[in-house]
């Protein structure tokens, strides 16, 4: 029998009943939050409300902020579409209610290579976006004039359209974890959701310095030296030919350098080759010098691992590979000649460029061993200043444009690594002129024209 004027058996039943509905909703509520991710990881069920996530990388940062992004959304149940920024349409950008700009920028104010098309194809017309709503997440260096010069251009012209800013541009010096954590933040309250996993990047981990030598003794250029590292714990990690490096000097732990790595795991060690940059008042750079003299040896330093995805060989391992750079670019070029050595892809061209033959012949002897062994098909080195007239890799090319359109035609993929001042410039030039512009922005989005130049 229930006494139903009971105060304190009404409360324990009702409590009771509760309970009981909140163990049989549970279930329920947590495959909702499953379906709804899983709709919008699918696009969306019924289409309707996409978000666009659009990123525009160089070395692989805005790609990865995007990638993240576009997983919090997701999370949250919002239908995401994540895409390369060169992918849009103008009919994307007005049938679109709103849109994520993730961006870095290249050089001196100029789009990446990922946005280059974006940027010729959409950004010099008029288009009426006022339906649109978006927001642009720019990361650059201060270190240049021009900071973050491509995001500010393309939020510009968002406005001039018509479209309008969720919320103020935000800027991201060298990744600075700070500038990060306001764009977490405001994606936060537009997806309504505080639970958004972490975007923290992989913790620094020791590394031991294991070897360091200089390989170019009495040269009219800057310094470089070759770097050995190997963990000071544990196994050595896995990484792919095309990766990169990021150590913090102690000057400034949070703006951590970037190099490319020169060796494959099969090595067993991380192999770098800095260059030691010195200002105008003859002071060296605090990453360099840091890295060059300060560091001894066996010393342990900080460093981590990263992805660079543009840079990878990803689905040109099995194509005739042009290789092309100069000075400390070697390093990503030789990482790339190493994995094909294993790969037994022998169809390789190396086109380098430095100063002079006695002084920059930078891994001659590895080069030699490849090109005897048929691991470079072919090698072409070019001495700046040993003749009068001064030649560069871009004049080699210049000269073998024949053989270069055989080699494309062929299905080879080109892969650039060294300064962006000049080699960059000139070696795209010089592509364009044997190739048509056509032709190279069609392998540029085919994957087969990649570049890490700084």
């Amino acid at each position: 029998m229930i006494y139903t004027d009971d105060p304190t058996r009404l409360m324990l039943l009702a409590g009771l009943a509760c309970s009981y509905a909140l163990v049989c909703l549970a279930p329920f509520l947590r495959q909702r939050r499953k379906r709804l991710a899983a709709r919008a990881a699918q696009g969306g069920a019924d289409g309707s409300r996409q978000w666009i996530v659009a990123h525009a990388s160089q070395t692989g940062n805005a790609a990865e902020l995007a990638e993240q992004t576009a997983h919090s959304l997701r999370l949250a149940g919002v239908t995401v579409r994540l895409c390369e920024l060169s992918a849009l349409t103008a009919a994307d950008l007005q049938g679109a209610e709103r849109v994520l700009f993730l961006v870095s920028t290249y050089g001196e104010g100029d789009a990446p290579d990922a946005a280059a098309r974006f940027a010729g194809r959409l950004m010099g017309l008029e288009l009426p976006l006022a339906q649109l709503h978006y927001a642009v997440l720019a990361l650059g260096d201060r270190a240049y004039a021009q900071f973050c010069g491509f995001g500010r251009a393309l939020d510009r012209w968002l406005e001039q359209q018509g479209a309008q800013a969720l919320f103020p541009r935000i800027e991201v010096d060298r990744s600075a974890e700070l500038d990060i954590a306001q764009w977490r933040q405001q994606l936060s309250h537009l997806a309504g959701t505080s639970d958004a996993p972490d975007w923290s990047a992989p913790a620094f981990a020791g590394w031991r310095l294991a070897e360091r030598r200089l390989m170019n003794p009495g040269s009219a250029g800057a310094a470089l030296y070759h770097l050995e590292l190997e963990p000071q714990i544990g196994a050595l990690p896995l990484w792919e030919s095309g990766d990169l490096v990021q150590v913090a000097a102690p000057a400034e732990p949070g703006r951590p350098r970037e190099y490319s790595i020169a060796s494959v795991p099969a090595d067993g060690r991380v192999h770098l080759l800095v260059r030691l940059h010195q200002h105008a008042d003859g002071s060296a750079g605090l990453a360099s010098g840091w890295l060059t003299g300060q560091v001894a040896l066996g010393e342990v330093l900080p460093l981590r691992l990263r992805q660079h995805r543009r840079f990878r060989l990803e689905g040109n391992q099995t194509r005739p590979l042009i290789l092309i750079g100069n000075g400390s670019g070697i390093a990503g070029l030789r990482g790339h000649l190493k994995a094909r050595a294993l790969a037994g892809q022998h169809r390789n061209w190396l086109v380098f460029g430095e100063r002079n033959a006695a002084f920059d012949s930078l891994y001659r002897d590895e080069l030699q061993a490849w090109q005897e062994q048929g691991v470079l098909e072919r090698l072409d080195l070019v001495f700046s200043r040993d003749q009068a007239e001064r030649r560069y890799a871009q004049h080699r090319l210049a000269e073998q444009a024949e053989l270069l359109r055989a080699w494309v035609a062929q299905g080879a993929a080109v892969y650039i690594c060294g300064s962006l001042d000049g080699m960059a410039a000139g070696v795209d030039q010089a592509l364009e002129a044997a190739l048509g512009r056509a032709a190279l922005d069609a392998l540029a989005e085919a994957g087969r024209y990649r570049r890490d130049v700084y």
